[in-house]
C-alpha cells in the first residue's frame, strides 16, 4: 500500500467515524429524550459527551491534516472550487458542532440533577434539546454535502 493511499484511508475513515458517531449520538440522544426519564437522559448524555470527546472530537482533528496531506500528495490546489466549498462547509459544520457538545453537557447535567431530586426536567433542558436538535440540521447537513464534494468533486 502507499502513503497516499493509506493517508486516503484515513481521511475516509474520518468522515465515516464523523457521520457515523453524529448519527449515533443524534439517535441515542433522541431516543432518550423521547422516553422523558431524566435518569436514563442524564446516562445517555454522559455516554454521548464521551463519545463526541473520543471519536468525533479525535476525526474532527485529523480530517484537516490527512486533507492537507492528500493535497499535497496529489497536488491539488486550495483553490479548487470543491476544495473551497468543502473548506467553508467544514468551518460551518464546526460552528455548529462546537456550541452542541457543551448544550449536551448541560443537558446531562440538568438531567442528572432531576433524576437526583426526583423532579421533572426543568424548561432549560427543553430549550436546550430544540436548539441542539436545530443545531444538527446545518451541521450535519454540511458533512454530507462534504462527502458528496470530497467524491464527486463537481467544480
Amino acid at each position: 500500500m502507499t502513503l497516499y493511499l493509506l493517508v486516503k484511508y484515513l481521511h475516509v475513515l474520518g468522515a465515516i467515524v464523523i457521520l457515523g458517531t453524529g448519527t449515533g449520538i443524534a439517535f441515542f440522544m433522541l431516543m432518550a429524550h423521547r422516553s422523558g426519564h431524566p435518569d436514563f437522559i442524564a446516562r445517555t448524555a454522559t455516554t454521548v459527551v464521551i463519545a463526541d470527546g473520543v471519536f468525533t472530537l479525535t476525526a474532527v482533528l485529523l480530517q484537516p491534516v490527512t486533507g492537507a496531506l492528500l493535497m499535497l500528495m496529489s497536488s491539488t490546489s486550495l483553490t479548487e472550487p470543491w476544495l473551497l466549498i468543502s473548506l467553508a462547509l467544514y468551518a460551518g459544520a464546526g460552528a455548529f458542532w462546537a456550541p452542541v457538545v457543551f448544550m449536551q453537557i448541560e443537558m446531562r447535567d440538568l438531567a442528572r440533577l432531576a433524576a437526583e431530586k426526583g423532579e421533572r426536567l426543568p424548561q432549560r433542558y427543553f430549550a436546550l434539546f430544540r436548539r441542539w436538535f436545530l443545531f444538527g440540521i446545518p451541521g450535519f447537513g454540511s458533512v454530507m454535502l462534504i462527502l458528496w464534494l470530497m467524491i464527486a468533486k463537481p467544480f
